[in-house]
């Protein structure tokens, strides 16, 4: 008989190890040298065991034998012969780290790049007999030393332009650190033809001679960490890379995204489950939102038939609503993931972070359970990761500087997650030393920024922090100071269809909302006619209609018209005017105000008639025309026509930036 193949187990396998090293690197960081928890350490003891026994079976010798020796040092610990220091959690996540990258390889049918792996087995061997864990940071200086420069492997992920960042910057950073060559790899360039200005296809061999500490090169390279593929070795201990047809997939350079790229497609389930690709996933909600907007053609139609006659045909079409609408849900729902699978990464980066800056921070999480669509979460981790470093950098104090402040030396950073009416609120916070009002006045000075200091609230000065290239930074660090992010941060959640509300108090602290939309795919809305046409004005957008009375409405000389409501001066925005569209004359006493907020500003938007409130399944624009502004999307109606989405926030925001010019 023949034998068994087992690569057909391998995907299994795969990803079974890659969740036990999430469970194994989670559970280090609770890990509290000062009184280890026993089941703890038989919980990572376990994972580890595992994925040994599993490239065992699966004839991954050098995984095994690897992880042989970090389950070696594990069970000395669970027996109670070795307290864990700090040192040692600190060795056996580096170890979870380069145990990934062998998995990885092992993956994707690659060679290893077995150095790192070497010099940590060499750590846990040398703690197995007792010595103390060579330092790494030392060695690799020596080696460099010895060298007398690195060769790095810089590879940009196609999206690094979208972050603000330009990779030929950090090359001229470098060429001041001491003489480099570069070496480009262009083999990834498309034809001319099918070039995206907006996407990076190029990486780069640089070979840097002269005294440079790695710590120095690690700095420049800071904010596209999670934006690319970085290697940096001792020049003495490389060899000349590989051609990129021959390179391993881009790995994500910080140990957070690391964990998260090997998590691979499929979300992990309670209980009974199976692995469902995304790809099928996403072809079912589309076939789901064809159905719906069939279903409110039916039931358009049906709305002509006389109930005596089709009673039977009624009721069964009232059931099909009812269902149709059951089936929405329940689709839906297997897009939906806890915020869980962002917040995970976090733990990580603040331990290595806070390492990096000696501060002494504690993470707290709340709300991980709240539920979120996949395509908003795979969105919002790069804003987040941003805040989360910002707050470590500028926000929390180090420990000598909060006693002076009469604070507890551990600083307290929490992520909180919430379902507000249909929007989920995401809020970092911190206890640190808040925002500098006459600080950022000052900035905004120097940058040219036209600013009333005398008469803006502090909700206003804080929104000069999302100005591109805006800094307080004293001085440049390797995590932050190079006025990159903050505003990205706003750009992106934007794109979202969501908002970002900041609330400071000086010595004490600051927290940034943000406001998201459930999900991307469908969305409750208000259907507004504006002379023969529909628009869909999102639900959580409106405040309140109203049809006013002609007092209500005054004209300002050089900015239009304004609507007084509720003893609030609003702009007010004609929609027929706004896209450009044919109406009857009609005074606006006349016509419904629709009130509107984004940003935390209003709007009065002026429509011919309110239609109905409905769901409606969202199609992009920008796939099959362009983007128009003032639209995030399109849909299809019960009638076949289609209507256009508004998108509030552009209107909000352009409107109100010509009110105030």
């Amino acid at each position: 008989m023949a034998g068994i193949d087992l690569k057909r187990f391998h995907r299994a396998f795969f990803e079974e190890s890659f969740e036990g090293l999430d469970t194994m690197e989670a559970a280090l960081l609770r890990l509290d040298p000062a009184c280890p928890d026993a089941e703890t350490l038989n919980g990572i003891f376990r994972a580890a065991h595992s994925i040994k026994g599993g490239a065992g079976t699966f004839g991954f010798s050098d995984i095994s034998d690897y992880t042989h020796v970090l389950e070696a040092l594990l069970d000395e610990m669970r027996a109670g012969r070795r307290a864990p220091s700090a040192a040692d959690i600190d060795l056996l996540l580096r170890a979870s780290d380069a145990l990934r990258q062998l998995l990885i390889a092992a993956r994707d049918e690659q060679a290893a790049d077995r150095a790192p792996a070497d010099a940590i087995h060499a750590e846990l061997e040398a703690c197995l007999r007792g010595a103390a864990a060579p330092a790494a940071a030392p060695a690799q200086a020596a080696a460099a030393d010895q060298a007398g420069g690195w060769r790095i492997v810089f590879a940009p992920h196609a999206s690094l332009f979208a972050s603000g960042n330009d990779p030929l910057r950090i090359l001229r950073e470098l060429a001041a650190l001491g003489a480099i060559e570069v070496r480009v790899r262009d083999a990834a360039l498309p034809r001319f033809a099918a070039l995206d200005a907006e996407s990076c296809h190029l990486s780069w061999d640089i070979v840097l001679r002269g005294d440079v500490t790695r710590e120095a090169i690690v700095e420049l390279f800071a904010w596209v960490e999670d934006e690319c593929t970085l290697d940096i070795a001792p020049l003495a201990a490389t060899v000349p890379p590989p051609a990129v047809a021959e390179a391993p997939p881009p790995a994500p350079a910080s140990a957070a995204a690391r964990a998260e790229a090997a998590r691979g497609e499929a979300a992990r389930g309670d209980g009974a489950s199976i692995r469902v690709s995304t790809a099928k996933i996403d072809a079912m909600i589309d076939l789901v939102g064809e159905l719906v907007i069939t279903q409110a053609m039916l039931q358009q139609q049906a709305t002509r038939l006389d109930p005596a006659v089709a009673e039977a045909l009624l009721q069964g079409l009232a059931q099909l609503d009812r269902h149709t609408r059951h089936l929405q849900d329940a689709v839906m729902s297997t897009r939906m993931l806890p915020v869980e699978a962002v917040f995970s990464r976090f733990p990580r980066v603040v331990h290595d972070l806070a390492a990096r800056l000696g501060k002494q921070v504690r993470l707290r999480t709340f709300g991980e359970s709240t539920e979120l669509d996949k395509s908003v979460i795979e969105k919002i981790a790069d804003p987040l990761t941003h805040l989360v470093r910002n707050s470590l950098d500028h926000g929390i104090e180090t420990a000598e500087a909060r006693r002076r402040a009469g604070k507890d030396a551990v600083g307290t950073l929490s992520l909180r997650a919430s379902h507000q009416g249909g929007h989920i609120v995401i809020e970092v916070a911190d206890d640190g030393a808040g925002l500098d009002r006459a600080r950022i006045l000052a900035k905004a000075g120097e940058r040219g920024i036209a600013c009333e200091a005398s008469s803006m609230s502090d909700g206003d000065v804080w929104q000069l922090i999302f100005a591109p290239g805006f800094s307080t930074a004293a001085q440049v660090t390797d995590v932050s100071g190079r006025g990159v992010g903050m505003d990205v941060v706003k750009r992106n959640i934007e794109s979202l269809g969501g908002r970002v509300e900041l609330a400071s108090r000086a010595g004490h602290g600051m927290t940034v909302t943000i406001r998201l939309p459930l999900t991307l795919a469908i969305v409750d809305g208000m259907s507004v006619a504006v002379g023969d046409d529909i628009f869909i004005l999102p639900l959580p957008s409106i405040i309140e209609s109203l049809q006013p009375q002609e007092a209500q409405i005054k004209r300002v000389a050089g900015q239009g018209q304004v609507a007084r409501v509720r003893d609030e001066y609003l702009p007010l925005v004609a929609l027929h005017d706004w896209f450009s569209l044919p109406a009857r004359p009609r005074a606006a006493h006349e016509a419904i105000l629709v009130i509107v907020e984004a940003e935390r500003r209003k709007v009065a938007l002026l429509v011919d008639a309110l239609v109905g409130q409905q769901q409606v399944v969202i199609k992009s624009l920008e796939t099959h025309y362009k983007r128009v502004p003032g639209i995030s999307g399109a849909t299809i109606l019960g009638d076949g026509r289609v209507a256009l989405i508004a998108d509030v926030g552009e209107i909000v925001r352009i409107a109100t930036r010509a009110a105030a010019a």
